[in-house]
């Protein structure tokens, strides 16, 4: 079968023989390039897996599933509570990064990581259930209530999708974006500009820049939401935190809450709206154009929001 690597700081195509072993087989029908794959590519991280956690596809009798990419011990502390995202196990078992993942014709996961998708939902678009349970789970980390003015810094595909959240949750949502067509798909979604103070500010670019930005949006006794990844650290102006009281907010990845697990309200919330792929998903290419594929993706400019591949 055909699979992608990173090799040197390029993505590579490769032909290796089908994932045997314990696990159930998904043959993969859409799998999304994240901008963490786009970081880790740039940093040629020395990744020896196939790539790709954004995973969606069929199994041996049809039925249609996203790929939770997270395969933690369900025994630690955190596991029991239902913070599996942060098992003691660490990040070594993640599909794409310590492990498998789904940029691939198939590949093998347990069962635990399958997510049953609503009838109406297209399996070439369930690949977006990922990105959108890392905002559910950011927003259920803030505690998100109707009502709220929440503010998004950022149009990447994680900032869209907490838009998306935010405004299924009955918030006020504006949102500050780079690009013309990012502020235009967050407009799509029911967000407006920047204007005020905002109860919830989250920072989905990634930067010190939009981190101090969201300080400055943020009303006293509000909080930050920090969903972007922050890979160089992060200087805050914290004498604006400590003078208006602002509570800052972590979230990772996504975990369950009792018996739900946040992959099952973003497949739901994809079911409810499918205009979140509609807008989100700008361009599809087959596998074997997997180096055109990251090249669009690495140009925001252009007006790529998602891209897809499809095996």
């Amino acid at each position: 079968m055909r699979a992608v690597y990173f090799k040197d700081g390029e993505v590579e195509l490769r032909e290796v023989p089908e994932p045997s072993g314990e696990g159930v087989r998904v043959r993969v029908r859409s799998v999304a390039i994240c901008g963490s794959d786009l970081h880790m590519l740039e940093l040629k991280s020395p990744l020896n897996c196939v790539i790709g956690h954004e995973v969606a596809g069929v199994l041996d009798d049809g039925t249609p599933v996203a790929v939770e990419p997270s395969m933690p011990c369900w025994e630690c502390a955190s596991c029991r509570a239902g913070d599996y995202n942060l098992c003691a196990l660490g990040s070594g078992r993640s599909l794409g990064v310590g492990c498998d993942g789904g940029m691939a014709d198939e590949l093998r996961v347990p069962g635990s990581c399958l997510v049953y998708l609503p009838s109406n939902i297209d399996v070439r678009d369930a690949c977006l259930v990922e990105p959108l349970a890392v905002a559910v789970h950011g927003m259920r980390q803030a505690g998100l209530e109707a009502g709220q003015r929440v503010a998004v810094v950022g149009g990447g595909a994680i900032g869209l999708c907490a838009v998306a959240v935010a405004r299924a949750g009955n918030a006020t949502v504006g949102i500050s974006a780079r690009y013309d067509h990012q502020m235009a798909a967050g407009k799509s979604f029911g967000a407006g500009g920047i204007e005020g103070s905002y109860d919830l500010v989250v920072d989905c670019a990634g930067t010190e820049k939009a981190v101090n930005s969201a300080i400055k949006m943020c009303r006293p006794k509000g909080k930050i939401l920090v969903l972007g990844t922050h890979w160089n650290g992060l200087l805050l102006q914290h004498i604006q935190v400590m003078m208006k009281e602002i509570t800052i907010v972590s979230s990772f990845m996504y975990a369950a809450n009792g018996a739900v697990r946040d992959f099952d309200l973003a497949a739901m919330l994809l079911s409810r709206h499918p205009e979140i792929a509609r807008v989100l998903i700008t361009h599809r290419f087959p596998l074997a154009e997997i180096k055109q594929a990251f090249a669009v993706a690495r140009d925001r400019k252009a007006g790529a929001i998602k891209v897809v591949l499809e095996p």
